[in-house]
């Protein structure tokens, strides 16, 4: 099956569908998953949304509003429903979806909705906010399959068929004592496959992953991608199971926490939803911008300070610049590579040394590679060798820069407890725009300018 893109036919019909009556409306969306209806509402005004959610199925509609991206609000869709409909879809959602939901709302907003829900489904779900929503505890789902100790194979069998009756898929069943402490976990497998007297209790694997409740999802992350599970159980501080966490939820995860790096080492905050308007743009990325603007003023003042040299050697102008953002380019390859291994594990003292000894190996030889080029440019268009040691000597070092820093700064950052992916790139970009300009210009002072009047002009 292809992944579903949407495009202009497919709204055409959906408008258009929407303009008839409600069977015409129910013909046309029964040939969309859920999924696509949710893609399919990102193009839609909010009452078009409201009208196809009332027409659908409660199934389905609560399918619908899970696959919503967080930023095309569906806690507001779903409080403006009709109070009966908006609690049948919430007790057919997923207890970590319900959560994730109703927690966008306002603290009166979710109170309406759980007030006007199943006394049990309204005690897990509050349960679960409390929760903060980067933890496993917030993305956990209180919904589980588990078996006491003691029960033989029929009387598990029973259990396991009685609790799946409420859940759409399960992939672990949990094990646990009369006081609810996480025990251990089994298979359906090895259920199935006990000798008929078997206990759970002398078939349950002891040596299993948890996490605790408070562990951040990054975290959580990588311990499912480490161990490869389906599932991973969640406990409190006494070993009490309290949920499990799928890898269907660490897939959002982990599409949340790549996108969050992208935007912060891109200088913009974490906040901006990608779909949100120019005002939510502005406010988010103005700051930054700010800040860039005084850095750049500082790499202005080292073209100020050697003013001198620009006017008796004006072609070096255009050179720095091409040094300058080359420093960039690779400065940016560099801290892209090393926040991802510090988002991907914690970097030992050792581990962190190679990784700035091997940036700045690659810096050093990126920067002679490129260094001859522009020598052979500057030895064909100005006739001077000496301006092309210069350039040389100056893509050399400025790479290098770029590598030290690009990999450095981060570790560094990381150390003192800052993140790396907000502030790196404002740091860096100012180191290799300095460097830029400065080694061009300090080398062209030393190395050109004593001899100018030597060198003759074409």
């Amino acid at each position: 099956m292809q992944s579903f893109e949407i495009d202009k036919t497919d709204l055409l019909r959906i408008k258009t569908a929407l303009e008839g009556d409600d069977a015409e409306l129910q013909s046309v969306l029964a040939e969309y998953h859920p999924s696509e209806i949710a893609l399919l509402f990102e193009k839609l005004p909010q009452e078009a949304r409201e009208k196809i959610i009332n027409i659908l199925p409660i199934e389905v509609a609560s399918e619908v509003i899970s696959e919503m991206d967080e930023e095309h609000r569906p806690g507001e869709l779903l409080i403006n429903l009709h109070p009966e409909k908006r609690s049948e879809i919430i007790e057919e959602l997923d207890y970590d979806d319900a959560t994730d939901i109703i927690s966008q709302l306002e603290e009166h907003e979710q109170q309406e909705l759980l007030g006007d829900i199943d006394q049990e489904d309204a005690t897990s779900i509050r349960a679960l906010l409390n929760y903060d929503e980067d933890t496993a505890g917030g993305i956990m789902n209180s919904q589980v399959i588990c078996v006491k100790l003691n029960l033989d194979k029929k009387e598990a069998l029973d259990e396991i068929i009685r609790q799946s009756e409420e859940m759409e898929e399960f992939y672990t069943i949990y094990v646990v004592d009369e006081a609810g402490i996480l025990k251990g976990i089994v298979s359906i497998k090895d259920v199935i496959k006990a000798r008929a007297n078997a206990r759970i209790k002398d078939i349950l694997n002891d040596d299993f992953v948890y996490v605790k409740a408070d562990l951040d999802q990054e975290e959580v992350a990588k311990l499912i991608s480490q161990y490869n599970l389906t599932s991973i159980p969640v406990v409190d501080d006494n070993m009490k199971l309290l949920g499990r966490i799928t890898v269907d939820d660490i897939i959002d995860v982990m599409e949340q926490e790549s996108t969050e790096d992208m935007l912060k080492i891109s200088g913009v905050s974490e906040d901006e939803e990608l779909s949100g308007n120019w005002i939510e743009a502005v406010k988010s990325r103005l700051p930054w911008l700010v800040i860039n603007l005084g850095t750049a003023y500082l790499a202005a003042s080292v073209i100020n300070h050697f003013s001198d040299t620009v006017s008796k050697l004006p072609e070096i102008a255009a050179y720095m610049t091409v040094i300058a953002g080359m420093g960039g380019n690779a400065a940016t390859q560099s801290l892209a590579v090393t926040v991802r291994r510090i988002s991907l594990t914690d970097l030992t003292d050792r581990q962190a040394y190679a990784t700035v000894l091997k940036e700045f190996l690659v810096g050093m030889i990126n920067g002679a590679a490129n260094g001859i080029v522009v020598f052979f440019v500057a030895l064909f268009y100005d006739a001077d060798p000496r301006l092309g040691l210069v350039l040389f000597l100056a893509m050399t070092g400025n790479l290098i820069v770029a590598g030290l820093t690009g990999a450095s700064i981060p570790l560094i950052l990381k150390r003192v407890g800052i993140d790396p992916a907000v502030a790196s790139s404002i740091i860096i970009t100012t180191f290799t725009d300095c460097a830029g300009f400065l080694l061009p210009l300090w080398l062209a002072t030393k190395i050109i300018l004593p001899y100018q009047h030597l060198i003759p002009h074409h």
